[in-house]
């Protein structure tokens, strides 16, 4: 029995199966590398709010007289604007003791990039100035 030798179109790849080849993988090469960048830009962009946001925290919570106003001011490269507000406090919530409550809206809000910013707002609670007072405390820090 005479082995047949195979032809030689049998033996390895054309050349225009190699090019398909290699067009399919640099599509997906490129469409990789662009998914990774498109990770960093988020990555980068969520480490920003979570900066803004604990910054406005900050903020937030470092007021310790109640006195309506607007107070501006930068940190690490982000802008922040802290307005406080006397609030009307809900008729259900009215008590009738000797010192009654007054209630405050503190609201921080830090921008960056022109575009982007985050906003916190709580509301906090606190005596009147009584006479020749003029520092209101917290009660709910």
């Amino acid at each position: 029995m005479t082995r047949r030798r195979p032809a030689p179109a049998d033996e390895g790849f054309t050349l225009l199966e190699v090019l398909v080849a290699l067009a399919i993988l640099s599509l997906a090469v490129v469409a990789g590398i662009q998914l990774f960048a498109g990770s960093l830009r988020l990555l980068k962009l969520a480490g920003e709010h979570q900066e803004a946001t604990l910054i406005a925290d900050e903020k937030t919570r470092e007021v310790s007289a109640l006195v309506e106003g607007h107070e501006t001011g930068t940190e690490a490269g982000f802008t922040w604007e802290r307005t406080i507000q006397r609030t009307e406090m809900p008729a259900e919530l009215v008590t009738v003791t000797q010192k009654p409550y007054e209630v405050y809206a503190v609201t921080v809000r830090v921008s960056w990039d022109r575009q982007r910013s985050v906003e916190i707002a709580t509301l906090r609670t606190a005596h009147p100035p009584g006479p020749g007072d003029t520092t209101t405390s917290p009660r709910n820090p």
